[in-house]
């Protein structure tokens, strides 16, 4: 199973289902909160968040965001060089404790690297939502990708030992 994608692969309008989705519990965003040093009782603090107008904990929107990329990995960012930017970031409805949290990445153009010939850039959008369909987050990024001459010259897993008896 491959991981990640080539220049060559990535198609403009492509559209990646990444799968599967995650159900996001109140200890991943209580784990998140407190390691990123996010405080704020909204997220953490149930008695708070009854007092307003979601009524309940809302899910930190940077680890919505992290999911969502993290599950765009293996379709998208797998093999890339460098994630570049990201352009824009729009967090568009709340998530809550036991959402599922689906996402899907459209390819919006590609090009050859201006500086070196074995690379490409890639814009995508990535699309968040829960399981009611409901969108609760968009971004769009540029990732540079290695071209195929770049990753058979380095092999499919670069760094990969191999086992001694």
């Amino acid at each position: 199973m491959g991981f990640g994608r080539s220049y060559e692969e990535f198609e403009v309008g492509a559209v990646y289902r990444h799968w599967p989705g995650k159900t996001v519990t109140e200890y991943d965003d209580h784990l998140f909160c407190l390691l990123t040093m996010n405080h704020h009782p909204l997220h953490l603090d149930a008695h708070y968040a009854a007092t307003t107008d979601h009524g309940r904990n809302v899910v930190v929107g940077t680890y919505v965001y992290s999911l969502l990329l993290g599950m765009s990995v293996p379709d998208v960012s797998g093999r890339a060089i460098a994630n570049l930017e990201v352009e824009s970031l729009r967090h568009l409805a709340p998530v809550f404790h036991g959402d599922t949290l689906y996402g899907e990445t459209t390819v919006l153009d590609k090009r050859p690297s201006r500086s070196k010939d074995d690379r490409g850039i890639v814009h995508v959008e990535t699309l968040g939502y829960t399981q009611d369909g409901t969108v609760v987050c968009v971004f769009r990024r540029r990732v540079m990708v290695p071209t195929r001459a770049y990753a058979e010259a380095r092999g499919d897993q670069p760094g990969r030992p191999e086992p001694r008896s």
